[in-house]
């Protein structure tokens, strides 16, 4: 849904099951059946098929097909050494994890190698974790924001953990490395939280 609010055209859903390909892209009224098939009716992603075209990947993952970004957003060690470079070989230039650790050390690995943008999920999925913190400060101060202005305000806390992220790996010697930068900063920032509290 973020990729299409801004601009981009994604191709491929999976779950448990499979993936479907779609190459004309989803649209706002295909991600709302599949919205509706997986949320109310507990179906089957290959459903979407039957309803708008495309194919189904029985027992699959979506690393296969081409594409200029890749978003694994489900599980722990989704994509693998071989999905990484399986991504690579087509055209894969921009990896950002939407889960816990959605991409093996293997993975990881080669796409630095490659001197891809890889955003890690310790930094790229705090988005969620942010949220969460902006519902709380809602809840405890009784007030209610608009979407535009949750929309900006976790724009506002991601630029901060990117530039964040950018600036610690450049100053740790590693410039341009998000996962250092992410894992050098969320130490920093749980250490300095743990001086001022005087747990140390």
């Amino acid at each position: 849904e973020k990729v299409l609010h801004l601009g981009g055209k994604p191709v491929t859903l999976s779950d448990s099951d499979g993936f479907i390909h779609d190459p004309d892209g989803f649209t706002h009224e295909k991600l709302a059946f599949i919205k509706d098939l997986k949320n109310k009716r507990r179906g089957r992603i290959e459903e979407y098929t039957a309803k708008f075209g495309g194919s189904y990947h029985a027992g699959k993952r979506p690393w296969i097909v081409p594409a200029h970004l890749a978003f694994p957003c489900a599980t722990q060690n989704e994509i693998n050494g071989d999905d990484a470079r399986t991504l690579l070989a087509n055209g894969v230039y921009g990896v950002a994890e939407g889960a816990n650790m959605p991409t093996d050390l293997e993975g990881v690995h080669a796409f630095q190698a490659a001197r891809i943008l890889f955003a890690p999920g310790k930094a790229a999925n705090a988005g969620g974790v942010a949220v969460s913190g902006l519902e709380m400060s809602q809840n405890s101060a009784r007030i209610t924001w608009k979407e535009e202005e949750l929309q900006r305000l976790l724009r506002d806390i991601m630029r901060g953990i990117h530039d964040r992220c950018l600036h610690t790996a450049e100053e740790y010697g590693a410039p341009g490395n998000y996962v250092v930068g992410a894992n050098i900063g969320g130490f920093i920032q749980v250490a300095d939280a743990m001086l001022a509290l005087g747990v140390i």
